[in-house]
């Protein structure tokens, strides 16, 4: 167990660089008082019943992360008490999605329904306590005598059962003698209190359901309010971090462990992760992948980390962005910009620098010898000259993008025009003499001459040209087609719907483009699904695993144009 002077020593040296936000300012108190004898132990616990997303990242680093700056441990939970909605297959993806985020329980990975026995037996001295009863009033009724936030609520007619015939019902409904919705256990506090959370609150409910991992055992499953606080305390939890929807549970939570008499952690609620353009709810997720708005959960578009994984993001670019948020009390929106700027931050740095084409026209080259192949040498990153150089054929036959030629071009247009001279990227100036089009006036075919003084893009006579082109050779190149991806909704606010409006209405059906012609670079035949590159003059891309050998896939991962730098750049220049 760590001393309480090494918890402060460690928090010490790991905050010197910024200020301590109010989550980590408790625990250090909690540290100075001794409170808890100087321990850090977190917790992270989601219910398996979706896939995790950017917004479960922010609380995966902030348990994590806090556990690690302190010394201390984090537990995974799973909070496993519905089985209607819970699959295995959940619980497999959030452990590789945390694992994939760079975190580690170790072997502290504990469900909900582990402490089923033990809750049960929680119930039962709350029973025997007379602070908990069986009451038969049907859901609705439930709902109508809770009252509202302006009116107090009603006593259950029930409310006053006996000790003897609150436990024989409660027996009674565990070994499933009774229809789903008949009875539930409630705890009986205050029915006129103004926390409506505090209003006689269910604690089980009958659900005759298999759960997945203790089968026919039990047909009444606990309440999230009910398991909360209990596994939190049995698990030895010191800092329960939660989301501000859980401040109101609070008094709940706190009135559980103080009526059990048990081990009392400490609730700190923090606000939940809110992005433009973005929505963050599993339920309203999984609509989305079974409604068919989007291909799976790991669809580029989605903000989950399965599918932010495919997109190409990194681990590190989506720790950084959660840094950069912090945590507040209050509610904020996010611009999706700055996680994107987070990005190409770190794929600047890593990404190997290619060339891809995606609308393919072809260059020819008239006076480049038919049937050379000539090896040129380009650098592999700037950012990085560890990453060294490689070699790429150029050849009489290339290929560049369609949007790089013009027939009559616009003012200010710099590329490659009839009678106008072009560099081709770390290869030579070339010349457009002439051109071919199909019956339709289309143009299929760019002609063109080259001047063998400039190999490697530059001149010897010190002339310049404007205008710099990517391409790849016709013969030597790699088919394939890249998946252009923007953004699912069309309105920055996904939290702002008018009346009868859903999130449905505000899905953009332009956020896919597939470019199926492309042709990359031949040293890109052999990539593998996940490994990133930035496509030069296109932005960053990652290799999709629908790639197979001969036709490779590729997701846009992010743009080249940065607007988050821009407006900060703007923002600091102005406050100079």
């Amino acid at each position: 167990m760590p001393k309480q002077e090494d918890i402060q020593q460690k928090a010490a040296t790991s905050n010197t660089d910024r200020p301590l936000d109010f989550i980590r300012s408790a625990i250090e108190a909690d540290g100075s008082s001794n409170r808890y004898e100087g321990r850090v132990h977190t917790r992270f616990p989601p219910e398996p019943s979706g896939y995790l997303h950017i917004g479960h990242a922010k609380a995966i680093c902030l348990d994590f992360g806090i556990a690690q700056e302190y010394g201390g441990k984090c537990n995974l939970r799973f909070d496993d008490t519905n089985p209607l909605k819970e699959e295995t297959e959940f619980i497999a993806a959030m452990q590789k999605d945390i694992h994939w985020l760079g975190f580690d329980w170790q072997d502290r990975l504990y469900y909900a329904s582990d402490y089923f026995d033990a809750l049960y037996q929680y119930a039962l001295d709350l029973v025997k306590k007379g602070l908990a009863y069986v009451d038969s009033l049907s859901p609705e009724e439930i709902r109508e005598y809770r009252g509202t936030l302006t009116q107090p609520g009603r006593n259950s007619p029930y409310r006053s059962r006996s000790c003897a015939e609150n436990l024989d019902l409660l027996e009674r409904m565990r070994r499933g003698e009774f229809p789903e919705g008949s009875h539930v256990l409630r705890a009986k506090i205050d029915m006129a209190a103004p926390n409506m959370n505090l209003r006689d609150p269910v604690m089980y409910r009958i659900l005759h359901a298999r759960h997945f991992r203790t089968g026919a055992k039990w047909c009444i499953y606990p309440t999230y309010d009910f398991t909360h606080g209990q596994s939190d305390s049995i698990e030895g939890i010191t800092h329960s971090l939660c989301d501000v929807s859980f401040e109101d549970h609070r008094p709940l939570y706190d009135w559980f462990i103080e009526k059990l008499g048990i081990h009392h952690p400490r609730q700190i609620e923090f606000a939940r992760l809110h992005m433009t353009h973005t929505v963050l709810s599993k339920r309203k997720l999984r609509a989305l992948v079974e409604q068919g708005y989007v291909n799976g959960y790991d669809d580029p578009r989605m903000p989950t980390l399965s599918g932010l994984r495919r997109r190409g993001y990194t681990p590190e670019s989506i720790r950084e962005f959660c840094k950069r948020i912090g945590v507040a009390k209050s509610k904020s929106l996010v611009d999706i910009a700055l996680l994107e700027h987070c990005l190409r931050q770190d794929l600047n740095k890593r990404a190997q620098r290619v060339m891809a084409v995606l609308e393919p026209l072809r260059l020819v080259i008239d006076n480049y010898p038919e049937g050379k192949v000539e090896m040129l040498d380009t650098i592999n990153n700037p950012e990085d000259p560890d990453m060294g150089k490689r070699q790429v054929p150029f050849s009489r036959e290339l290929y560049i993008e369609r949007q790089d030629f013009r027939e009559d071009p616009p003012r200010k247009y710099f590329r490659m025009a009839p009678g106008r001279e072009v560099r081709l990227m770390n290869a030579y100036y070339v010349t457009c003499t002439d051109v071919k089009k199909d019956s339709a006036g289309n143009v299929v075919e760019v002609h063109a001459s080259y001047d063998p003084a400039t190999r490697g893009g530059w001149s010897a006579d010190g002339r310049r040209v404007k205008g710099t082109m990517h391409w790849v050779s016709a013969a030597q190149s790699v088919p394939g087609e890249v998946r252009v991806y923007g953004n699912l909704f069309t309105r920055p606010n996904m939290e702002e719907l008018a009346d009868g409006e859903t999130i449905f209405d505000l899905v953009d059906h332009d956020s896919f483009t597939c470019y199926s012609n492309c042709r990359f670079e031949k040293g890109l035949r052999d990539v593998q699904a996940g490994q990133r590159f930035q496509f030069l003059r296109q932005g960053y891309f990652c290799c999709d695993p629908d790639s197979v050998p001969g036709h490779l896939v590729f997701n846009r991962t992010v743009a080249l144009r940065d607007t988050w730098a821009k407006l900060a750049k703007a923002q600091a220049k102005k406050q100079a």
